[in-house]
């Protein structure tokens, strides 16, 4: 889609005239720019690849109500007719904000009970939200270890049956090789956790959607539709983040640093999600095959070479650290 167009639509449908519109390579459901309007206000244009907008819709939705909550999400800007997206080209539009980085770069000191305060604040609102009333369910319904084992042994098959394999893709075959080996323990790690809470979450929480401006929260971005989920997942899945983990030694003292924040800001959530966070994000992660099979679908490209060793690793970190994970973080 051309540039011009979406100018066309920005003045059309949103009443601003861009002075610049700045290509952001991020993301895969959509295109993404950066907005500069004559005024000098700054935007975040999302135009979606998929035209199958109802999730999309839904997704802002939530973000809204979180945000009506008082919890850090952009401003979204709705069309001059009131909509959430333009009609013309499948398009959302965000308030930018220039001072903050994604936390990609793994989180240490002051952030880690900055995020703690934010994610809990940000989960004891979305417990109230209309599509899910919490529940106590089993790790089970997250983590199907039958279905995991059939997807490594496929995964294994395909690399197998390659008459060549890069660099990358014969550490993956043997990172999925070793991944098959260890699930009767991530059986039994599923097996042995109580029952969970389940609300609905954020749905993405991952470190490119969580934004920080120096050692503070200043978003959360790129929600999902509103669907229910493991909270001990989440916390885990930014708490553990695979950067984090790896790139700290100090990860589980700054890991202890978020679940006390959190515990202040979300005192419903039960003692258990907390502590059982860890064996959570080690039991999804040893399950997963991502993103050890992205080079069957295609080119892959360092950044996500590099994430994949990261997650592995930090998946057996979390494994050798499960004992003294539970007794530090009750």
């Amino acid at each position: 889609m051309p540039d011009n167009d979406i100018a066309a639509v920005l003045a059309a449908e949103y009443g601003i005239e861009p002075g610049d519109l700045t290509p952001i390579h991020a993301g895969t459901m959509t295109r993404n720019y950066r907005v500069t309007a004559e005024s000098g206000d700054l935007w975040f244009a999302k135009v979606y690849r998929d035209q199958r907008l109802g999730p999309a819709v839904a997704a802002i939705e939530l973000a809204e109500f979180a945000r009506a909550g008082g919890i850090p999400v952009p401003e979204v800007r709705r069309t001059l007719s009131g909509e959430l997206l333009a009609r013309q080209v499948p398009m959302s539009l965000w308030r930018y904000l220039p001072d903050a980085e994604t936390a990609e770069g793994g989180l240490t000191g002051r952030r880690c009970a900055a995020v703690g305060s934010a994610l809990g604040a940000l989960h004891r609102r979305l417990a109230r939200h209309p599509a899910a009333k919490p529940t106590q369910q089993p790790l089970s319904r997250l983590v199907d270890i039958d279905l995991a084992r059939a997807k490594f042994g496929r995964l294994i098959a395909a690399y197998e049956r390659k008459a060549h394999l890069s660099a990358f893709e014969r550490w993956a075959l043997g990172a999925a090789r070793e991944r098959l080996a260890v699930l009767p323990c991530v059986a039994d790690i599923v097996a042995g956790l109580p029952e969970l809470t389940v609300q609905v979450l954020h749905g993405d929480l991952a470190a490119p959607n969580l934004l920080l401006a120096g050692d503070e929260v200043a978003a959360f971005i790129d929600f999902q539709p509103p669907a229910a989920g493991f909270l001990a997942w989440e916390i885990a899945r930014i708490g553990c983040d695979p950067r984090t983990v790896v790139g700290s030694a100090d990860w589980l003292a700054g890991l202890v640093r978020l679940a006390t924040a959190y515990r202040q800001e979300n005192p419903a959530a039960t003692g258990r999600d907390i502590v059982a966070s860890v064996a959570c994000g080690c039991a999804y992660t040893l399950a997963s095959t991502y993103p050890l099979g992205e080079p069957l679908k295609g080119t892959v490209d360092t950044s996500v070479q590099e994430y994949a060793r990261a997650r592995y690793e930090s998946a057996f970190i979390l494994l050798d650290h499960l004992p003294v994970a539970a007794k530090t973080l009750l």
